[in-house]
């Protein structure tokens, strides 16, 4: 009898979720409800698989606001009557126009105008599936209206937003963060009222006593509705069924492609091939995935056709067939790859191509498929309140000072005053934490489907134009909606950037095929970057958690690098096998250590669970599970499990096998743990191998073309360590970095010779259209001859002229950047937004004779900190002068378990938790010749010494040494202060200048 019920994803309004909502269903007997939240239809997906499983009819459609402004609900007859209110709210909710007042006439949709609005606009006629809504509050008005007359159309519309006071209070201050005001001002039309519950079906028959009409009514409209989707076990694939007319065309174009370009993969296709193609394409068949394929393989060929470069992974890069039709570059066969980690006929959803293009070019990639196929979306997401975050709003909503707010998230809780506010943040952030607070978009999810997008749920628009689904990726694979991961990263457009860097700079140079990995993946000089972690700027490997271990691993070929991808994820870790690991890789007299049956199923790992591969392996090989279920055990324990009683059955037979092979239950619960702590976390082995392929090509440029490699990453925003980090690796390899140029730079960093060019874009606060007309006038008349020249043609403002003579830009005109400043303030245009139209003549300039004006490195520094973000300097000559330490981080391996100083620029500092709670810190270094070293603060070393910013730093500690890889363990760290800008200090005119 309930057609107005709300979940709390009617945002910052509702406060139930779906099972507590159930809950309260079955608590009050009923079998049939509807869910119908504000201006969305995002729970209603789960609402019905869940109803469903308790033998609750579900109901679904919306409830249509203009912010307080009650409008009428909508319920679905039926699924084509979900779709047509789905399009309703899609239309609405793209152009964020506001709902009619009257809506339109549906053709499976029953409309519930609110009593109230049937006064206001004097309804007296009503089509045939509109009704009038009355609420128990409304009961009253009734009796004295006229509208009881109106006996068939009169429905109860009684809104369940709340169970309970605390339901009532947590909506309030929802409410309170929704419109950003304090408690006390909410005002009565933006809350609900506290009526709004559910009652007992014996005390809402004892209220309408008198018009039991209503209340048949009412069932009558329960009866009428009916809507089914299909989950979990027993769902349908909704994605795009052919990628043709029809599913025979499919596969017969899947197996022509694959026969066609099989030679372009394999030079000689021996019957191990063959037998694995016939096999993956049967599959591939059987489990109707063949539009799934070619939907992949088309969108990659427009990437070809665009030169795109473009990295495909996930467990797709275990098939022979994505090899070989170009989806992925890695070899199933030579790495070995298990088949049923891609497929297997226990599994119902497609394999992953989670395919990575370049930041720059997924955009494209992404407009190219909304054009190419019809029912196209991007996978929506919600972002959910996090406690520190929702205690910081609701401190706001009481009034609270922010400084106070700022001490008690910062564990300082002394203020007595404020004590009862601060206990009931802490009780309703609590209860607050994990609701869903807005609406985003998934990484990279796109969804491609055969029927139109809003029969599952509405969509609305974000920034970048593209529809976006009101449902998250687990309830869409739940119905049987999978999608196309297509992601970006900066990797691959360095890739690119570079290459072309090459092109303009050393246009004789010989360039190998970037796209051909096997001659770097052989190169010792490439491999040599590996083994001494030289890999700054490198995709994935750049980091100094891989610098570290591929050190101690001593990593020099590709199978190393594939391995090493692996190992750093958290899962090798936990599992206690990545020591065992490196051991056993550095020192073969350990690998006796590991269990002979393990030995002999990973030789390559010498028995230790490296990939998600190997969770298949040893379930099947160790356990004698079957390879199928092998990889139904690995899903259940990466959370990707379809059903816990298939898991808990093949747990139980894991242990059982095991059991009947002999081993001893200390084996077993070790091999158990391991599988347990391992398989949520790790790589695929394809997936390992895709990223390996994409550093090996990264490693080619910067062993062979480090400076384009390098102002390549630079331009692409960095990667894992600051600007300046690259820049000290730019100096590091022979190449010089300067300010911008006038007549050299262009909006990004450009290089010629050896000399990086930093570019205009780099300039903080430099207006886009300032760059633009600068470029622009030089592109069409020429390089500027002078500074008179420059402020002729490019009518900048004086503020915008400053910026450029502070960073030395006009230097090949005048050398000193105080004099230009005084000139240009005598002559300069001083209007914000100078005249934009030509002059017919040019002005006359002004020119005085100026004293001498002299300038300092210093003051160059500081120019370049404030408008750069960096010095360009030499940041050792930047500090006030001492008596400092002369090592280096060369030094560090002859003072094994000695005491050592030195000081360094601080690169990256990573703080991290002990099992005891407290914390630590691993940071890097710069040492004064540009060399990285690493240092490790231990919880009362760190609290003793913080790291305090970037910055140089006085460090001193113990050498320890861990399988050739060199830290110091840290005894004090001191930053040291800089000397101070002279411009601004009076008690530095006598220091001397740099």
């Amino acid at each position: 009898m309930y057609i107005n019920c709300h979940s709390y994803y009617s945002l910052r309004y509702g406060v139930l979720s779906v099972p507590q909502l159930l809950e309260l269903a079955l608590k009050n007997n009923l079998t049939a409800f509807a869910l119908t939240d504000i201006n969305n239809t995002s729970a209603c997906l789960e609402f019905i698989r869940e109803a469903t499983k308790k033998n609750i009819k579900p109901i679904v459609g919306a409830d249509i606001r203009n912010g307080s402004n009650r409008c009428y609900v909508c319920l679905a007859k039926n699924n084509k009557g979900y779709l047509e209110i789905n399009q309703f709210l899609t239309q609405h909710l793209h152009p964020q126009k506001d709902f009619p007042e009257i809506p339109p006439q549906f053709s499976n949709v029953i409309t519930i105008f609110p009593f109230e609005k049937v006064l206001e606009f004097e309804m007296e006629s009503f089509a045939e599936d509109w009704h009038i809504g009355i609420s128990v509050a409304d009961l009253n008005k009734l009796k004295f209206s006229h509208l009881k007359s109106h006996t068939s159309k009169l429905v109860l519309l009684q809104p369940v937003t709340f169970s309970s006071q605390s339901h009532l209070n947590i909506h309030r201050l929802l409410r309170c963060i929704d419109l950003n005001i304090v408690l006390s001002k909410l005002p009565e039309l933006e809350q609900g009222s506290q009526k709004d519950r559910m009652y007992s079906q014996s005390e809402i028959r004892e209220r309408f006593e008198g018009f039991e009409h209503i209340i048949s009514n009412t069932q009558s409209l329960l009866d009428d509705c009916k809507i089914s989707f299909a989950f979990d076990d027993v769902r349908i694939n909704q994605n795009q069924a052919t990628y043709f007319s029809n599913k025979e065309e499919d596969y017969k174009y899947l197996e022509k492609l694959v026969y066609e370009r099989i030679s372009k993969r394999y030079r000689i296709v021996d019957q191990i091939i063959k037998t694995r193609i016939e096999k993956e394409l049967q599959a591939i068949r059987q489990m109707d995935f063949v539009s799934y394929f070619l939907i992949n393989y088309d969108i990659i060929q427009y990437a070809i056709k665009n030169e795109y470069p473009y990295i495909g992974r996930g467990s797709g890069a275990n098939s022979v067939v994505a090899y070989i039709l170009g989806i992925t570059n890695v070899d199933p066969i030579e790495l070995d790859l298990y088949f049923e980690r891609f497929i297997n006929l226990y599994r119902s959803s497609p394999p992953d191509f989670d395919i990575d293009f370049s930041w720059k070019d997924r955009d494209d990639v992404t407009h190219y498929i909304f054009k190419r196929f019809p029912n196209t979306a991007l996978m929506g997401t919600y972002v959910t309140f996090k406690y520190r975050a929702v205690v910081r709003e609701l401190a706001k909503v009481f009034g609270l000072p922010k400084s106070e707010i700022d001490d008690f998230l910062k564990g300082n809780v002394q203020n007595k005053k404020n004590d009862h506010y601060f206990k009931l943040v802490m009780k309703y952030g609590k209860l607050i934490h994990g609701f869903p607070n807005y609406l985003s978009v998934h990484s990279g999810g796109i969804v491609i489907l055969k029927n139109p997008i809003q029969s599952y749920c509405a969509t609305f628009m974000p920034p970048k134009g593209f529809q976006t689904l009101q449902i998250d990726m687990h309830i869409a694979e739940s119905v049987g909606i999978f999608k196309f991961d297509i992601l970006a990263q900066r990797g691959l457009s360095k890739i690119k950037d570079a290459i072309e860097l090459i092109k303009e700079n050393q246009p004789q140079a010989h360039l190998k095929d970037i796209d051909d990995t096997e001659p770097f993946k052989n190169d010792p000089a490439i491999n040599d970057l590996l083994k001494v972690g030289d890999c700054m700027g490198v995709f994935y490997v750049e980091s100094p958690a891989m610098r570290t271990l591929m050190t101690r691993l001593q990593t020099q070929d590709y199978l190393g690098l594939v391995a090493a991808s692996s190992i750093i994820r958290p899962g090798v870790t936990n599992g206690g096998m990545k020591n065992a690991y490196i051991e056993r890789h550095r020192f073969s007299e350990k690998r006796k250590d590991s269990h002979p049956v393990l030995m002999e199923i990973m030789p390559e790992t010498y028995g230790v669970m490296v990939y998600q591969e190997d969770v298949l392996k040893v379930a099947h090989h160790f356990a004698g599970l079957t390879l199928s279920e092998a990889d139904v055990l690995r899903r259940g324990m990466s959370g990707k499990g379809r059903s816990k009683e298939q898991f808990d059955a093949l747990e139980k037979k894991f242990h059982s096998n095991c059991t009947k092979k002999g081993y001893t239950p200390k084996v077993i619960a070790e091999v158990w743990e391991q599988i347990k702590a391992f398989a949520g976390y790790a790589f695929a082995k394809g997936h390992s191998a895709s990223y390996a392929v994409e550093s090996y090509q990264s490693l080619y440029l910067k062993k062979y073309f480090p400076l384009e490699f390098m102002t390549a990453v630079l331009n692409n925003g960095g990667g894992f360590y600051n600007l300046d980090t690259y820049i000290n690796e730019i100096f590091r390899c022979g190449g010089t970095v300067v300010n911008p140029c006038i007549n050299n730079s262009d909006h990004a960093n450009c290089i010629k010779g050896k000399t990086v060019y930093l570019g205009f874009g780099m300039i903080k606060d430099l207006e886009h259209r300032s760059i633009q007309k600068i470029l622009n006038e030089r592109q069409l008349y020429g390089k500027f001859k002078n500074f008179n020249d420059f402020l002729d043609r490019c009518k900048l403002g004086l503020e915008q002229i400053l910026l450029l003579i502070r960073l030395n830009v006009f230097r090949t005109f005048e050398p000193n950047k105080h004099n230009l400043m005084w000139y240009a303030h005598i002559n300069g245009n001083k209007q914000k937004t100078p005249n934009p139209h030509p002059q017919l003549f040019k002005p006359k300039r002004t020119n005085y004779t100026l004293p001498a004006l002299n300038g300092n490195n210093l003051i160059d520094a500081y120019d370049n900190l404030e408008l750069l973000g960096f010095t360009l300097q030499d940041d050792f000559q930047l500090i006030k002068p001492g008596n400092y330490p002369k090592y280096v981080a060369a030094d560090l391996k002859s003072f094994v378990n000695k005491e050592f100083t030195i000081i360094g620029k601080l690169v990256t500092s990573k703080s991290t938790q002990t099992s005891k709670g407290d914390f630590m810190a691993f940071s890097t270094f710069l040492d004064k010749n540009g060399e990285c070293f690493d240092s490790v603060q231990f919880p009362k070393i760190k609290e003793q010494y913080p790291i305090s910013g970037i910055g140089i730093y006085w460090i001193k500690g113990t050498v320890a040494e861990d399988l050739g890889y060199y830290s110091i363990i840290t005894s004090q760290l001191i930053k040291i202060p800089p000397i101070p800008d002279p411009r601004f200090s009076d008690s530095n005119k006598n220091q001397k200048v740099i």
